[in-house]
């Protein structure tokens, strides 16, 4: 028998999604909600900024409570900051990042084109948090992405799919679960390690030319699982673990995209590798 901890964390997440599709409309935050500082269609580019940075929600996030933490951070910092929605399904407010992760990609690729013509910047990075960090790869690989994006960091993110610590092999045992999964929540099936979606992204390699990668894992990730399994290989790839970085840190999947600030550090100096400065626990406090 597996341990309690290994079971429970997966059917946790599992609950998690289940309770997420169930809250009812009136309870819910609308998506629109006002960012606090960022989405500013006027803001310029600095010569030490010259990009804008796009951020990208993880699934079950939205474009506001997602980067409550990391937003304001860059902003801060003298970056033009924006964030999208994507992945709706019909009828789920607040909770998005559920929609086929194909789709999502396509409204990756018109948001950015949004935001390049309003900044009059020629090209963006994207910074995004679990399936955000891995959806922004397909947009790259297969839209016409890689003209326009000079820098993709991937934070927790799903690059090679997750198996919720074994507990997606146990799916084959449940007839019609696969099926069920696919068919309400197509971004789920997509991330599930060993899925038709994984196997065309990742075929012939991880990365496009021309486009710098940054992967910050956590080894506490309790999300995607194992965490090796968000690393990328290729050329212009760093793959940083965090507790490399700071040993004791702690933060699990949801934390190190909404809260960490010794992660947020890393993603700083991802964004502007010329001016990085070592990323230690006393980044927190910076």
């Amino acid at each position: 028998m597996l341990p309690w901890k290994r079971v429970l964390r997966p059917l946790a997440a599992l609950l998690l999604t289940a309770a997420a599709l169930t809250v009812p409309a009136t309870t819910a935050q609308a998506a629109g909600a006002p960012s606090s500082g960022w989405n500013d269609y006027s803001c310029k580019p600095s010569a030490a900024h010259p990009r804008p940075v796009v951020l990208v929600h993880g699934t079950l996030g939205n474009s506001v409570d997602n980067w409550l933490g990391l937003a304001p951070y860059l902003k801060v910092r003298g970056y033009c900051v924006f964030s999208l929605d994507y992945g709706q399904l019909e009828g789920v407010p607040f909770f998005h990042g559920l929609g086929p992760v194909e789709k999502s990609a396509g409204q990756l690729k018109g948001f950015v084109d949004k935001v390049l013509a309003a900044t009059g910047a020629a090209e963006t990075d994207v910074v995004g948090h679990s399936q955000g960090g891995m959806m922004p790869r397909y947009y790259l690989k297969f839209l016409g992405g890689a003209a326009k994006v000079n820098a993709l960091v991937g934070i927790a993110p799903s690059n090679h799919g997750t198996d919720l610590n074994g507990f997606t092999r146990l799916l084959p045992y449940f007839p019609g679960a696969a099926d069920l999964l696919s068919e309400n929540t197509p971004a789920l099936a997509d991330q599930v390690t060993g899925s038709a979606f994984l196997a065309k992204l990742n075929a012939g390699g991880d990365t496009v030319p021309g486009v710098r990668y940054t992967v910050i894992a956590t080894r506490y990730d309790e999300v995607v699982t194992p965490w090796r399994s968000q690393y990328l290989t290729g050329p212009d790839v760093r793959n940083v673990l965090l507790q490399d970085l700071c040993p004791v840190d702690l933060s699990e999947h949801v934390a190190v995209g909404l809260l960490d600030r010794v992660a947020f550090h890393e993603v700083a100096n991802a964004l502007d590798p010329a001016r990085a400065r070592p990323t230690t626990c006393a980044s927190a406090f910076e």
